[in-house]
C-alpha cells in the first residue's frame, strides 16, 4: 500500500460527523443529501471546508464508478479502492462517503430509489462525477 491511505474509513466517518449540525446550531440553511440508509442535512460551511478531501476520496474508487470512464457501478463494489484493495467492510461507511459526494454534487444514483429493485440485490448503481 501507499504512503497515505486517501480512502480511510475512519476519516470518512470523521468528515461525515463533522459536517452534521451540532446542538444549538441554526439548521435553517442546510445541504440535503439522500443516501441509501438516510437523508441527511449537512452544515453548508463545514461541508464546503471538506470538499477537496471528499473529492480526493471519491477519486480513489474503481474506474467503473466514474461517469467519464465506466458510467456507474453497483454500490456494493464501493468497498474496494481503485487498486483492488478493500478499504471498508461496512456498507454504512460506503453510504457516508456517497452521501457526502451527493451533497457536494460529485456523486449520484443512476436511477431513482423506486427503480433500485431493477438492480442486482436491489442495490443502486452510483456514478461519480469528477
Amino acid at each position: 500500500m501507499g504512503d497515505t491511505l486517501v480512502l480511510d474509513p475512519q476519516r470518512v466517518e470523521e468528515i461525515f460527523l463533522d459536517c452534521l449540525f451540532q446542538d444549538g446550531e441554526d439548521t435553517s440553511s442546510y445541504v440535503k443529501a439522500e443516501g441509501i440508509m438516510a437523508t441527511v442535512g449537512f452544515h453548508p460551511a463545514r461541508l464546503e471546508s471538506h470538499r477537496e478531501e471528499i473529492e480526493a476520496m471519491l477519486a480513489e474508487l474503481p474506474d467503473a464508478f466514474f461517469e467519464s470512464r465506466g458510467g456507474g457501478m453497483s454500490f456494493l463494489n464501493a468497498c474496494l479502492d481503485r487498486h483492488g484493495n478493500q478499504w471498508t467492510g461496512l456498507q454504512q461507511t460506503m453510504d457516508q462517503l456517497f452521501t457526502l459526494g451527493i451533497a457536494i454534487d460529485k456523486a449520484s444514483f443512476l436511477l431513482p430509489r423506486e427503480m433500485w429493485n431493477a438492480f442486482p440485490g436491489g442495490m443502486p448503481y452510483v456514478v461519480v462525477k469528477i
